[in-house]
């Protein structure tokens, strides 16, 4: 990806990367963010200027800056969340890292996130980032996802396995 390649040749990945955790965090907070991005009823010249206040009140850096007004012109900011976790992938890969996806019942502490990440490491041997989010319906427990490998020990999945369970037997 030719933005990742100019962050890398610039040495600029640990500020492309913040960006990228600052995008995503107010696409995740901004209904407002998101319906622009995704819906067809803004002209590309809305979108454009749009996301380029956004992008420059935000202190995007500049290649950040132009890749997204080139995305508005060609009408491509709907995948911009799909861009975001494809940069994520390849600075984590040039880092060495990989990340995990974490979902908790409740929001996790830094001592835990920390803790999780120790482990996560020594099992994977590699760094691992945390990508941490909370769905209060698990009730309990973890649900952790590193690459293919999925680890569910909610509660709300132990209670669904226990339901499955009785129905077989009665």
């Amino acid at each position: 990806m030719a933005v990742f390649d100019l962050a890398n040749e610039g040495k600029e990945l640990d500020k492309l990367e913040a960006d990228l955790d600052d995008l995503s965090a107010a696409l995740s907070s901004s209904p407002e963010l998101t319906d622009l991005i995704q819906s067809p009823v803004y002209s590309r010249d809305e979108q454009a200027d749009a996301i380029g206040a956004v992008a420059a009140k935000m202190g995007l850096t500049k290649t950040l800056q132009n890749v997204l007004s080139l995305m508005a012109s060609k009408r491509r900011l709907f995948v911009l969340p799909q861009m975001i976790n494809r940069l994520r992938d390849l600075i984590a890969e040039e880092k060495g890292e990989v990340t995990a996806d974490v979902v908790s019942a409740v929001k996790l502490t830094d001592k835990q996130s920390k803790e999780l990440a120790s482990t996560l490491k020594t099992k994977v041997g590699k760094d691992v980032k945390i990508n941490a989010t909370v769905d209060d319906t698990l009730i309990g427990g973890l649900i952790v996802k590193v690459g293919s490998k999925m680890i569910d020990t909610s509660v709300r999945s132990k209670l669904n396995s226990l339901q499955n369970a009785m129905k077989e037997v009665g």
